[in-house]
């Protein structure tokens, strides 16, 4: 049954920590999951959340801090001095703890290293801490368990057992020579099924997929993507076993990289979340609203110098809405199919010649369709001398947003320019100024015999 934080429930929590009751605190939290804690703890003032936390097990506390959000994190772990936020890095993956600590000043991170008891994860952190974090040696942790090649299965279970105790999942167990190069791996099905004085040299598996540490988190992710791994070994220039990186991890970037994206293509500069200040999140909007702005005034300065045929079908002024709307949509669709081939470099690529033959073709349809629908309707309310106006006005836009959604993101890319701002309200309002245009321009073409 999962959890669901009420305030009936948080009023309980927050009496017995006035009151002091740990008993009843320590009985209710070993009930919850760590990220139930979380929620709770997001609900807390910074006194009570401390606490709380207090009374937890260091590894469950670990697994909380871990996981709260970043902003919330950082103010949290302010109130810590070193000897108290050490024991909880401790019980940390060398990567989690690096993130961690990477937030923090850097006499902070340095005394927390300082106190660490475990020597093994201070050597691991401060390896890690010379990583970006935009590339494979930021992602990976270093624990992992391997065994080297010229030992039997009886060994490297005894291995498995001794190393495993600060690894928290175990999906396979790399091979390695004796300079540390990775040869292979082997599942832990092989090593159960296998005579236990087998050679590991015989039964491991020398196709493994590894990545450097200099490669981007992102294409890390697609890599993990394309072959289904739980997890990648992280090597450096000459082989050598590093780290490995953990479909966890991976889960967190993909996430990321999708909220990036969905604020892009909405117009939003910066991050931006929904708690943020007003003045935030009006800097975020602004640019965007303001560009949005200027684009729609440039469409009233077209509409209003076609003012003449305004003046000879009114009803003319009744399909703006459809002109600009269509154009806005076919060309957020068509940019986004865009973007989502770019993002994926693993699939086959079109040249520009093949994708605009193929955005031509589904223009043609899509445009042919729409047009005579709404060709239809004039007939209905009576307005035939606008059947072909509207027809032919709605397949010319859904062609040229089709192109602008197309050819947009490609150039974005070509400069250096994360094309999923294409999306956004640049194409949308483009196209509005583009359709509007071409709608009163075929109009005048067509009834100026009147």
């Amino acid at each position: 049954m999962t959890f669901e934080l009420t305030k009936e429930y948080l009023d309980r929590i927050q009496t017995a920590i006035d009151a002091g009751d740990e008993t009843t605190l320590r009985a209710d939290m070993d009930e919850l999951y760590p990220a139930d804690i979380s929620g709770i703890l997001y609900e807390l003032d910074t006194t009570s959340a401390r606490y709380l936390l207090s009374l937890l097990d260091k590894n469950v506390g670990a697994e909380i801090l871990v996981n709260l959000d970043e902003s919330i994190r950082d103010g949290f772990i302010a109130s810590f001095t070193s000897e108290e936020l050490a024991p909880f890095v401790e019980e940390m993956d060398s990567d989690d703890a690096v993130d961690l600590l990477n937030e923090q000043p850097v006499q902070l991170r340095e005394e927390v290293i300082g106190l660490l008891n475990d020597r093994e994860q201070a050597r691991f952190i401060i390896d890690l801490l010379h990583y970006d974090e935009d590339v494979a040696g930021g992602l990976m942790q270093k624990e992992l368990v391997k065994i080297q090649v010229d030992t039997n299965v009886n060994q490297c279970i005894e291995e498995i057992r001794q190393q495993a105790e600060n690894v928290e999942k175990v999906y396979a167990v790399y091979v390695v020579d004796e300079a540390g190069k990775l040869l292979g791996f082997v599942s832990l099905k092989k090593i159960v099924l296998a005579r236990k004085y087998a050679k590991i040299a015989d039964i491991y598996e020398q196709d493994v997929v590894a990545v450097e540490t200099y490669r981007p988190v992102t294409e890390v992710a697609e890599i993990m993507q394309k072959y289904d791994l739980d997890a990648v070994p992280v090597v450096n220039v000459q082989g050598r076993l590093l780290g490995r990186i953990t479909i966890d991890d991976i889960v967190d970037v993909i996430t990321e990289q999708a909220e990036d994206d969905i604020q892009a293509i909405s117009g939003l500069s910066g991050e931006v979340e929904e708690d943020d200040t007003l003045w935030v999140r009006a800097k975020a909007q602004l640019p965007w609203l303001l560009a949005g702005a200027v684009g729609s005034l440039m469409a009233a300065t077209v509409i209003n110098g076609f003012q003449s045929e305004l003046g000879k079908i009114a009803a003319l002024a009744a399909f703006i809405p459809i002109i600009g709307s269509t154009g806005g949509n076919v060309g957020i669709q068509t940019a986004s199919l865009i973007v989502q081939s770019l993002s994926d470099s693993s699939g086959l690529t079109y040249s520009l010649g093949q994708r605009l033959l193929r955005t031509l073709v589904l223009a043609l349809v899509n445009g042919a369709v729409v047009g005579l629908l709404a060709g239809s309707y004039t007939l209905l309310i009576g307005e035939p001398r606008l059947f072909s106006v509207v027809g032919l006005s709605l397949l010319s836009v859904v062609l040229l947003a089709s192109f602008m959604g197309t050819i947009t993101p490609l150039l974005l890319n070509r400069i250096g320019i994360n094309p999923a701002v294409a999306s956004g309200p640049f194409i949308t309002t483009a196209n509005d100024l583009i359709g509007i245009g071409v709608y009163f321009l075929i109009a005048e073409y067509l009834l100026a015999e009147l």
